[in-house]
C-alpha cells in the first residue's frame, strides 16, 4: 500500500458522484441512519466490480459491445428513475417524526443498484489498480484485493460522513419549503445530468 495509492484513491471517493448524491439524499430525508445505511449500500456496490475485475469480467466489459451497452443502459434507466422519483416525491426531503423509517433492505439495495448498474467502477479498477498491483506477479490477488478493501473502507467513511453531516443539517435546512423544493429538483436534475453523462460513456 503506498501513500499516492492512497492518496488518489481518497480524491476518487471524495469527488461528488451518484453515490454522494444518494448518500446526501438519504440522510436529508430520513437522517443519519438512512445516511450510514446508504453509505454501507454504496460500499457494497463497489464489491462486484472488484470482482469483475480480477475474474476478468471486466476484460469481457472492455471488449464486448453488447455486455457493456446492456450494463450502461440498465443503469441509465434506474438513475432517470431515481430522478423521476425524486421529481414526483414533494415528501421527499420532508422532515417528520411520525412517518415510519424507510427499511434498511430497501434503502441497501437502492443503493447498492445505484453503483451496480454504473460500469464506470469496473473500468475504474481495470484502469487504477494495475499501477499499484503487479497482476504477474506472485500475491497479486492477495494484493489487489487489499487495495479494494482499502477503496471500500475508505467509501464508507466519507461517504457516511457526507451522510451525516446532512443528517444534522436537515432541521436547520428542510423546514424552509423554497429550499425543500430546491434540493428536490436539484437532487433529480443532478440524476438526470449523471444518467446523461453515462449514456455518453464510451468504453
Amino acid at each position: 500500500m503506498t501513500i499516492p495509492f492512497l492518496i488518489t484513491t481518497l480524491i476518487v471517493v471524495v469527488t461528488p458522484g451518484t453515490g454522494v448524491i444518494f448518500t446526501l439524499s438519504a440522510g436529508l430525508s430520513r437522517g443519519a441512519r438512512a445516511g450510514v445505511l446508504a453509505a454501507f449500500a454504496c460500499t457494497l456496490g463497489t464489491l462486484p466490480h472488484l470482482l469483475a475485475a480480477m475474474t476478468g469480467l471486466a476484460a469481457l466489459m472492455q471488449t464486448s459491445a453488447v455486455a457493456f451497452e446492456t450494463v450502461r443502459y440498465l443503469g441509465v434507466g434506474y438513475l432517470l428513475y431515481l430522478a423521476w422519483s425524486m421529481a414526483r416525491d414533494r415528501d421527499a426531503f420532508a422532515v417528520t417524526t411520525d412517518a415510519p423509517p424507510r427499511s434498511a433492505i430497501r434503502v441497501i439495495v437502492s443503493g447498492v443498484l445505484v453503483n451496480l448498474l454504473n460500469p464506470k467502477p469496473t473500468m475504474f479498477f481495470v484502469a487504477f489498480l494495475p499501477q499499484f498491483v503487479d497482476t504477474t506477479a506472485p500475491g497479486s490477488t492477495r494484493a489487489m484485493l487489499g487495495c479494494g478493501a482499502v477503496f471500500m473502507l475508505l467509501t464508507f467513511v466519507v461517504f457516511s460522513g457526507y451522510g451525516i453531516f446532512a443528517a444534522r443539517v436537515r432541521d436547520r435546512v428542510l423546514t424552509r419549503p423554497r429550499v425543500t423544493d430546491w434540493l428536490r429538483r436539484s437532487a433529480a436534475g443532478t440524476f438526470v445530468a449523471l444518467g446523461v453523462t453515462l449514456a455518453l460513456t464510451e468504453r
